[in-house]
């Protein structure tokens, strides 16, 4: 696990920004904005977890999206500025701390879950909401390690192929 420093404050704080401007920058809802961002070329620069890779500012960044996928006017449900806010900053502090890219914790951290919890969760230190939200999910903090997700794959496989008299070499 990476220590949240100075560096991961900076990228959380900027996604955490830029998910809170999308709410007026964008006439989509905020589902459509964070499956545009979940598939952008923005989040791959993201994920690698380096501040000197961001835009300059949050309106260059939803800019670049806007170009990447145009405009929208689908869907109306609003996220309030504060829970895009917390979870953006969410996201990221997870991607920086545990090492793993955002769309991973895109299918392991539902938004519609964060936009539930976040009254209850956004005056929380982060490693309390992660811890919880983990055990909401039925996971533990080995679903981060990317060893350990493998090996459970295999183990799965080699189970079935015992099961159905298949041999693999």
């Amino acid at each position: 696990m990476r220590e949240f420093d100075t560096n991961g404050l900076r990228l959380a704080e900027f996604q955490g920004r830029l998910f809170e401007a999308s709410v007026d920058a964008f006439d989509c809802s905020s589902p459509v904005f964070l499956r545009r961002f979940r598939l952008s070329d923005l989040l791959k620069r993201l994920d690698s977890n380096e501040s000197s890779l961001c835009p300059v500012d949050v309106e260059e960044a939803l800019g670049e999206i806007q170009e990447q996928f145009g405009k929208s006017e689908y869907g109306n449900l609003k996220f309030s500025k504060a829970t895009m806010f917390w979870m953006g900053y969410f996201y990221r502090y997870v991607s920086y701390t545990r090492e793993i890219e955002t769309p991973f914790l895109f299918s392991l951290f539902k938004f519609d879950l964060l936009n539930r919890v976040y009254y209850v969760f956004h005056t929380q230190d982060m490693e309390w909401c992660i811890d919880n939200l983990l055990e909401m999910i039925g996971c533990d903090e080995g679903v981060f390690d990317k060893n350990k997700r493998l090996k459970k794959i295999i183990s799965a496989d080699i189970k079935k192929n015992v099961q159905t008299g298949q041999t693999s070499l």
